[in-house]
């Protein structure tokens, strides 16, 4: 069986002991490096092309989307798993649309991360069912245009009309409109409801 190659981007040092140790103790992987930061990823992927990327998200310097696109800029067919903490429809649906092949949670029993690797190593993706079904979920949601994520976040905080145009510098008329336009897209019947499954899929931290 040919090596695999591994990265680990991640900036929680009891995630990279656990990772390093997992792919140490699997015959057939190797680690390369160890990027405690998104930036510091990328430099490592340049210049060591590992097989495979494992990374986090929520990371500083560079989030894990960001990295993950420009790593896919360097090389298009590079095979990236998202190994993150659940954070919502909306990151599995970014993760993936930047370039990533599997979305895997950090809970994950050791034998499915190992499948895992192996999979995307191999060309395929990799998606748990619980997260295929909320990337369904996300994928049959009309995608919010940027000033309807605005007025979303305004709109999440109890703010009422009048006050998100104050604040957005819209008209009262404008905001009712895109309000509307929110709920039917989230195929929701109220403000409250909106807001709350807005805080559920992700969508309150991207804009």
């Amino acid at each position: 069986m040919e090596t695999i190659s591994i990265l680990i981007a991640d900036d929680h040092p009891l995630i990279l002991a656990g990772l390093t140790s997992l792919i140490n103790a699997t015959p057939g992987f190797h680690l390369v490096a160890q990027a405690s930061d998104g930036r510091q990823a990328l430099d490592y992927y340049e210049q060591l092309r590992p097989n495979v990327v494992l990374m986090d998200l929520n990371m500083p310097e560079m989030n894990g989307v960001e990295t993950i696109g420009r790593i896919r800029h360097i090389n298009p067919n590079a095979c990236i798993v998202i190994l993150t903490s659940y954070q919502g429809e909306e990151d599995v649906y970014r993760g993936l649309h930047a370039g990533a092949q599997a979305y895997l949670l950090k809970d994950s029993g050791m034998e499915q991360l190992i499948k895992c690797i192996k999979t995307v190593a191999a060309g395929s993706k990799f998606l748990p069912t619980e997260v295929a079904s909320k990337l369904a979920e996300r994928m049959e949601t009309n995608r919010l245009s940027k000033r309807e994520l605005e007025i979303l976040v305004h709109l999440a905080t109890g703010k009422s009309n009048k006050m998100i145009a104050r604040s957005a510098g819209i008209e009262v008329g404008t905001v009712k409109f895109h309000v509307n336009n929110i709920l039917a897209k989230l195929n929701v019947a109220s403000r409250t409801e909106a807001a709350t499954v807005a805080a559920r899929r992700g969508l309150l931290s991207i804009f």
